[in-house]
């Protein structure tokens, strides 16, 4: 199964947002694995502490200590790439939830629209990689 890495808290948050935002493209349509990086920076996890991502986490029982770290999350369907367009960012920022807060909108990104999101009960540990990776469920 192809997998990408994320950052926390971004990676737990994946089934709240249903768009992953990224710098570059791609043509890869199918299941995808979500991988929540092992680096956690203090940024981030002063990010962790900060609304709304706090309010959302709790939701879930996570907090910045609790956060799965080189570990997969997460499975999807990731159905589509969009560049990003003004109307398109004009859009996700009248939706409703905190789409447009857990993303970064810049006009030239991409918007990865992920479906059928299942988060993991139980993260799998597993060593992550730049890019799409392939990922073998081992357990």
């Amino acid at each position: 199964m192809k997998a990408i890495s994320l950052l926390q808290p971004w990676a737990s948050l994946v089934g709240i947002k249903m768009i992953e935002t990224r710098s570059w493209a791609t043509k890869y349509r199918g299941p995808l694995a979500i991988h929540a990086s092992k680096g956690f920076s203090k940024l981030l996890r002063d990010l962790c502490n900060t609304q709304p991502f706090k309010a959302v986490l709790s939701k879930f029982g996570l907090n910045v200590d609790n956060l799965p770290l080189g570990a997969i999350v997460a499975t999807c369907n990731l159905v589509d790439c969009i560049k990003m367009t003004p109307e398109f960012i004009d859009f996700v920022k009248s939706a409703k939830g905190h789409e447009y807060e857990f993303g970064v909108y810049e006009v030239g990104r991409y918007a990865w629209i992920l479906e059928d999101v299942k988060r993991l009960d139980k993260p799998i540990p597993a060593k992550g990689a730049l890019s799409l990776w392939e990922w073998e469920d081992e357990s």
